[in-house]
């Protein structure tokens, strides 16, 4: 069965006012009625044409219609959900007039005052949210603001805007959905309305790099502390940790804080990753230090390399 768009049949955008459907219909009802028409196909066009003003002109059609159509596009191959439940009568086009696609969404279950009424679930609607890596730690409860284009009583498109509070499971991992059950578009026909997924992320911080559970942070340290050794405090999304810097330690070198990644079942592990920094040579007395090290210590840094 093939799809059939009606605003392309009618001439006037989605976003067309009920007003602006009469008009585009009563045009083409002048050029196309056969009565007065003289077009070689008026008689067939004249029934398309009604065809889309009896969906276009009815709200509660127009809403059915536009959330199983979206996507589509005049001719591609269309099949209604196998769960369509639907109980339209016919108007604007009788049983013999009706097209297959037309009969298919409105018309298949019965018609008159025994119809049963048209009920359709709400779309899922899906976000991004961008929380903090604590928020991860610790759970949280979020404010979100959504704006969503919803059709109104009058059959306009308009934008609303709300705001959710969202509740951050404790142990989110980056790339995991939260469900909001309710939340997404309304349902029709006094169906059940669709849900929310929000896709979660994580701000960017400089310091942090998150790999599943996982976390990296890369940690200062001075020289001495990396060369003798020295227990150093640290501050992390799970609270502050004292950790034992082991003498000899280099740049790059990674200290494994088991456990202390984002939580779960397992959670995951923190990783210092550990930076020497070394302290500026801004004053007369730090200068002479560095030269003592230079004479006494007789490092060279590069001497692996060879010539």
């Amino acid at each position: 069965m093939e799809f059939k768009d009606y605003y392309q049949t009618l001439g006037v955008d989605k976003s067309a006012s009920p007003d602006e459907v009469k008009k585009a219909y009563r045009k083409l009802a002048r050029k196309y009625h056969p009565d007065v028409s003289k077009e070689a196909n008026a008689d067939t066009r004249m029934k398309e044409v009604n065809e889309a003003y009896a969906v276009l002109s009815d709200p509660e059609k127009r809403v059915a219609y536009d959330q199983l159509g979206s996507g589509y596009r005049a001719g591609q191959e269309f099949q209604p959900p196998p769960d369509w439940d639907a109980g339209f009568e016919f108007s604007g086009a009788d049983a013999g007039d009706a097209s297959d696609f037309f009969a298919n969404l409105f018309g298949h279950v019965g018609r008159g005052k025994h119809a049963r009424s048209y009920q359709m679930r709400g779309e899922d609607h899906h976000a991004k949210i961008l929380i903090d890596l604590a928020d991860a730690y610790h759970g949280m409860v979020r404010p979100l603001t959504l704006q969503a284009a919803q059709i109104d009583a009058r059959g306009q498109v308009v934008t609303k805007e709300r705001t959710l509070n969202v509740k951050i499971p404790k142990g989110v991992k980056e790339g995991q959905h939260i469900r909001l059950s309710g939340q997404g578009g309304p349902g029709v026909g006094g169906a059940a309305p669709g849900d929310l997924y929000l896709e979660v992320h994580f701000k960017p911080n400089p310091r942090y790099r998150v790999e599943g559970r996982d976390v990296y942070e890369k940690t200062p340290v001075a020289p001495w502390e990396a060369a003798i050794g020295a227990t150093i405090e640290v501050p992390t999304p799970g609270g502050k940790v004292q950790v034992t810097v082991p003498a000899g330690s280099q740049s790059g070198r990674k200290l494994r804080l088991k456990g202390r990644g984002i939580p779960g079942d397992p959670p995951g592990d923190f990783y210092l990753v550990l930076d020497v920094v070394l302290p500026p040579a801004t004053s007369e007395r730090g200068r002479q230090i560095y030269e003592t090290m230079a004479r006494e210590m007789a490092f060279d840094p590069r001497r692996e390399m060879g010539s």
